[in-house]
């Protein structure tokens, strides 16, 4: 096994053949929930302040291909992901242009959020006509289902200790059936996966590359997973973002006035009107939130990643107030109440030390 220092030579090397200089210095830029990690180079001589990003993807972890794969996609169609500059597949390297470190989530607030998310739903909408799809994975109805199979492994048994009964199991299971069954019912289009506020970023329009076709805001980010799938999954991971919430009344306003920007751009039909639409989005986010309860749960007691713990209670709130509103999920919404009782839903139960 390669170790951390020599990643990190590795890394250096290939950052110093690709821009051609020796005296560079290397930050860490950021981390995600997988195994890749992003450092800032940062030129010297004559460009000191210049920066680009070098995305470190081990390669026995991490595949490079789908994320060059939608990188090109999105770029293709004047998205502003970042520009590839240069690759060393065999060693899992990218470096890339540097988007900048203003991430949407500590730029929002009620005075910004409408001005940042019409960047966003512009974005969004160019996602959904412009991205050739061509041979990208299908988000599948297995697919989806086995998301949704990590909340009870990971949320239920591992985090909060509850064994479920047989008949708990047939509840969770026709909940999930109908859940698919309204994800499956939507018209099909790009979707990124995880379009929220910590994968958008504000760019500074005066350092933003020339090119007219270009979406200059948002930056675009961790895009790799994107699949085809239902027309609504982006749009709710933005207007219920598991990092940051909005009042009813305004997500509401939000999803409307999207409706009339994809009948316009005929991604839906005529028939649909505000109610099936609401009622597509709810379910594709219980869809989306009941995935999140496990997967935030998995990266503590898998990966030793505790912060997402105190992001569980926003994800609840979603969860619950969704599953509360259809009578197809409202047996679900008994079970987990039942199951968290009283406790502190970020509380971990045990060290994964």
């Amino acid at each position: 096994m390669t170790s951390n220092t020599e990643r990190q030579s590795a890394m250096r090397r290939f950052a110093q053949s690709a821009l051609q200089r020796t005296d560079i210095a290397v930050s860490s830029a950021s981390a995600d929930a997988s195994f890749r990690s992003y450092w800032r180079v940062t030129g010297g001589g004559s460009s000191p302040d210049a920066t680009a990003v070098v995305m470190d993807a081990p390669p026995d972890k991490e595949d490079l291909g789908p994320w060059l794969d939608v990188d090109s996609r999105l770029r293709r169609a004047g998205l502003h992901a970042p520009e590839v500059l240069a690759v060393d597949r065999d060693q899992g390297f990218v470096l890339m242009e540097d988007l900048g470190t203003r991430t949407y989530l500590p730029e929002l607030n009620l005075h910004s959020v409408d001005a940042l998310y019409a960047d966003a739903l512009d974005a969004l909408l160019r996602m959904q006509t412009a991205v050739d799809v061509a041979g990208l994975p299908d988000y599948s109805r297995q697919r989806l289902v086995d998301e949704m199979q990590l909340m009870p492994a990971w949320f239920l048994e591992r985090h909060l200790g509850h064994a479920l009964s047989g008949t708990q199991h047939d509840i969770i299971e026709a909940a999930f059936t109908a859940l698919v069954d309204a994800a499956q019912e939507q018209p099909r289009a790009f979707v990124h996966r995880d379009f929220h506020s910590r994968n958008l970023l504000v760019i500074e329009r005066s350092g933003a590359p020339a090119d007219a076709g270009l979406l200059v805001n948002p930056g675009i980010v961790d895009f790799q997973d994107a699949v085809v799938g239902p027309l609504s999954y982006d749009l709710v991971s933005l207007l219920r973002d598991c990092y940051i919430e909005w009042d009813p009344e305004h997500v509401a306003g939000w999803v409307e006035a999207y409706r009339t920007r994809l009948l316009a751009a005929h991604l839906l039909g005529p028939e649909v009107g505000e109610m099936q639409m609401r009622r597509w989005f709810d379910l594709m986010g219980l869809q989306r939130h009941l995935k999140v309860l496990g997967i935030f749960c998995r990266l503590w007691y898998r990966d030793g990643k505790a912060r997402y713990l105190d992001d569980l209670a926003l994800v609840w709130r979603y969860t619950i107030g969704v599953a509360r509103r259809y009578p197809e999920t409202g047996e679900l919404a008994d079970l987990l109440e039942h199951a968290l009782g009283d406790s502190d839903i970020r509380a971990p139960r045990e060290s994964t030390a």
